[in-house]
């Protein structure tokens, strides 16, 4: 199952899984990804992908030796060399499928559309891979016509925006914290508790 939201919710569903045991009180491999459109040069999809496996591998008691094996083999070669991106999908597959594991990527939209090909395709592979693994993507709207396409069953996706009353208390609440008594009149303030809730639809 995959889901898809407007807003960025995903920290609030982080730590709901991370705080409540899986059944028999076993913990799940909880593993994140934020995306930053200011640095898509580093967020490669090999980068996120392999982000994703050291977090899955550090919940396990013990390293599996399929994945210790495969970074000593890589070590041989002069100087070293990479993990390649399927040999990463391969090893997160395979890993999930010990544990029931939780994935979550958030702002999907601000990953380079290249690497977010790669991305889509990677965990489609790991959900074959491992059946029991869930996927919690979030993004703007635009991007679910691009997970639809990958993930055509099995897709839930879920509109997710804030009543324009959240965004007034809000922005009330920060404007009470930031300002001096007597910095911005009645009107300015009227003003930009009109205009902002008005333009964030999408953010």
């Amino acid at each position: 199952m995959l889901f898809l939201t407007i807003c960025d919710y995903s920290s609030l569903v982080i730590d709901i899984f991370c705080d409540n045991p899986g059944e028999a009180g076993e913990d799940n491999a909880v593993a994140c990804f934020y995306f930053d459109s200011g640095a898509q040069k580093e967020q490669s999809a090999m980068n996120v992908l392999g982000a994703l496996l050291k977090q899955v591998v550090s919940s396990l008691d013990q390293i599996p030796e399929e994945i210790t094996d495969e970074f000593r083999r890589h070590k041989k070669f002069i100087g070293g060399r990479d993990l390649q991106l399927s040999e990463i999908v391969m090893m997160l597959g395979s890993v999930s499928s010990t544990q029931r594991t939780f994935l979550f990527l958030d702002a999907l939209d601000e990953c380079a559309g290249p690497d977010r090909d790669k991305v889509l395709l990677s965990l489609k592979d790991i959900i074959e891979m491992s059946p029991t693994t869930r996927v919690f993507l979030t993004g703007r709207p635009y991007v679910g016509d691009e997970v639809a396409k990958h993930f055509p069953e099995g897709t839930t996706l879920l509109s997710i925006s804030p009543p324009t009353e959240d965004i007034i208390r809000y922005i009330r609440a920060k404007l009470a914290e930031g300002i001096s008594s007597g910095e911005m009149d009645l009107e300015l303030e009227s003003e930009i508790l009109e205009e902002i809730p008005e333009n964030a639809s999408e953010m």
